[in-house]
């Protein structure tokens, strides 16, 4: 009986998929209701953020780092939760090879993946930190632009950086109301 009831709630998932939204399928197969599901709130888009670097930080040894700000620019609250993509561009918005490890950095314990709810004009942080190259190195990336990608989304901001990076390693925390910096 009980394996019955599963393959008829898959079917009923299905034709609700195909006809209500994957909203309403998912809603079906947790056993919840389509209204339950629309209270959830949405994951932030990244057309509806903005990115900016709202500090600078310095360290020995080479280190250098931002506090990343994510601002909700929408008129609804909506949700993230986890670490932003990165990448880096040239002064002509051409990719460079980087590599980006998400944890702890430089300057900052990492907070965790924790979803943080941003109502209208909220903000979130995270904090990036790579070692600074010397422009005669061959490893040496010089980087014009940060490129985010906020956690759960395939579209990115771009972010003014005008920085040589070692090997175009970056090292990010997951975002977080604050993510005290100071280690």
């Amino acid at each position: 009986m009980r394996t019955s009831r599963k393959i008829a709630v898959s079917a009923a998932a299905a034709a609700l998929l195909g006809t209500a939204g994957a909203a309403a399928a998912q809603a079906a197969i947790s056993g919840g209701t389509g209204a339950e599901s629309t209270a959830a709130t949405p994951t932030c888009a990244a057309s509806g953020l903005s990115a900016s670097v709202r500090e600078h930080l310095a360290g020995g040894m080479n280190h250098v780092g931002i506090t990343l700000e994510l601002k909700n620019t929408t008129d609804h609250s909506c949700a993230l939760r986890g670490y932003p993509g990165l990448g880096l561009e040239d002064g002509e918005h051409q990719r460079l090879t980087s590599d980006t490890s998400w944890g702890e950095t430089w300057y900052a314990d990492d907070p965790g993946k924790e979803t943080v709810t941003l109502k209208p004009e909220g903000t979130v942080e995270a904090n990036v930190a790579w070692t600074r190259a010397n422009s005669g190195t061959p490893e040496a990336r010089h980087a014009a632009y940060l490129v985010v990608t906020p956690p759960a989304s395939t579209d990115y901001k771009t972010v003014k950086l005008d920085t040589w990076v070692d090997n175009g390693d970056l090292a990010v925390t997951a975002v977080a109301r604050e993510v005290p910096v100071g280690r």
